[in-house]
């Protein structure tokens, strides 16, 4: 396995670990990207799945697909996020109250694991091209 493998590799790997990792934080409670929204959870599952069985088998273009997809999941995941972080609490009248419970909700570690699991898997895709520089002597 080439180097720039195992670093999409790693990245896939990441982002399953990342799957199981606290993402939202609201008071006592910790939410995984299961639990905020189990079919993507299972959709960046899949990804990173078929993204490391890709790997395993050398076949660089469906590496980088999955790798982009993984990205781009990641990205559309984030603003989601933060919609549902500023409507969780639009049912109260109170706009005062719903702001001061939407402030109460943090982002945890979980997102730097699958920001970063994505960014590994792109780096390895994009350090896999080879250079066809030819010198005529």
């Amino acid at each position: 396995m080439r180097i720039s493998s195992f670093i999409s590799f790693v990245g896939f790997i990441m982002i399953i670990v990342a799957t199981f990792c606290p993402i939202l934080h609201f008071s006592i409670f910790n939410q995984t990207v299961y639990q905020l929204n189990k079919p993507y959870g299972l959709v960046f599952l899949l990804i990173a799945v078929v993204g490391i069985i890709s790997t395993i088998f050398s076949n660089a273009k469906l590496t980088k697909l999955m790798a982009w997809v993984s990205l781009g999941l990641t990205i559309i995941f984030y603003i989601a996020a933060l919609f549902r972080i500023h409507t969780s609490f639009s049912f109260i009248p109170f706009h005062s109250l719903a702001g001061y419970l939407s402030d109460k909700i943090r982002f945890k570690w979980g997102w730097y694991v699958l920001c970063i699991g994505s960014v590994l898997a792109i780096v390895g895709v994009l350090s896999n091209r080879k250079n066809n520089i030819r010198l005529d002597v």
